[in-house]
């Protein structure tokens, strides 16, 4: 793939984190930004991000080298005029978007994508109505981009296919780890997991469980180091021998009254443990299990060999 022009609408803090992304690539990136005094304070962001990933070995050319790939404009048209692809980063309001979306496909070329950074409002929600909705998506990261490279592609009921995957593509040239969305609902995956933590934490403290510091650590010191590593079926996987089934059967009872107590009544049934079941051993036969829970211990000890180096807690 060659480094196609990509524009960005918005020089807020996504806008320019999207922006690092694609230069850092190779891409030149024109980013549209009404607000003209937006313009060299978010220069200065990219900048600033840029030295720092530099500092830490995490690009591959000097910061200023990426960062001249990326213009500034306030006028629309100028910056749509040539781009393959384009990165909406408005405010989370779908009527903004709406209005953003079709004022965006008037400058566009015929064949260019148009990616909503949404964090939760499916794109059906936003251009529906357009003759050209069948170009539009959802692709939305985990901030930052530039670090946290997974990104969740979302498209409606009536994108096309191959515009689905064209935007696959770029995304995983770009250095992205793209995560495909079955279907369109609200909060896609990374808002339903993070929101379902989040309110079991909230409840935690509601209820006099723990305070805030140590639901915090609960996860920074234990879970969330784990999870950087695997994600939650891999963790119950290879948590119990015998796998999955095995933890649904032991522990599957427990979480079902867990969920009760705060109200919620999804039951891990037989048909649903076969699918992860037979999903999991796809991925990983059992014959293989004990040698995978090596591979975890072993990346385990290299995330807390880097902690006890004392980098980990360096906050200059």
């Amino acid at each position: 793939m060659s480094f196609e022009p990509i524009a960005i609408i918005g020089a807020g803090s996504m806008g320019v984190a999207w922006t690092v992304v694609f230069a850092r690539a190779g891409h030149p990136v024109r980013i549209f930004e009404p607000d003209q005094d937006r313009h060299p304070l978010a220069r200065a962001e990219l900048a600033a991000i840029l030295t720092e990933l530099e500092k830490r070995g995490l690009v591959s050319e000097a910061a200023g080298t990426i960062a001249a790939r990326a213009t500034w404009h306030h006028d629309m048209a100028v910056a749509m005029a040539d781009a393959a692809y384009c990165q909406e980063c408005a405010p989370e309001r779908a009527e903004l978007k709406t209005t953003i979306f079709t004022e965006a496909m008037r400058h566009l070329p015929p064949d260019a994508i148009l990616a909503s950074s949404s964090s939760a409002i499916p794109i059906s929600h936003v251009t529906s109505a357009l003759n050209t909705r069948e170009r539009t998506l959802v692709v939305h990261p985990l901030n930052p981009p530039f670090l946290l490279n997974v990104v969740e592609v979302v498209p409606a009921d009536y994108t096309s296919p191959s515009v689905t995957e064209r935007a696959i593509a770029l995304l995983n040239h770009a250095g992205m780890v793209p995560v495909r969305v079955k279907r369109e609902i609200e909060g896609f995956l990374f808002n339903r997991l993070q929101g379902a933590l989040l309110r079991e934490a909230y409840c935690l403290v509601r209820d006099g469980v723990a305070d805030v510091a140590d639901v915090d650590r609960a996860i920074s010191e234990g879970l969330g180091i784990r999870w950087s590593i695997i994600g939650p079926f891999e963790t119950v996987d290879l948590n119990t021998r015998g796998g999955i089934r095995a933890h649904a059967e032991r522990l599957g009872p427990a979480y079902a009254r867990m969920g009760a107590d705060r109200g919620q009544d999804d039951p891990w049934t037989p048909d649903l443990v076969d699918r992860v079941e037979g999903e999991r051993r796809a991925m990983l036969p059992l014959d293989e299990w004990q040698s995978r829970v090596s591979w975890r211990d072993r990346r385990m000890m290299d995330l807390m060999a880097l902690r006890r180096s004392g980098q980990w807690r360096d906050r200059t």
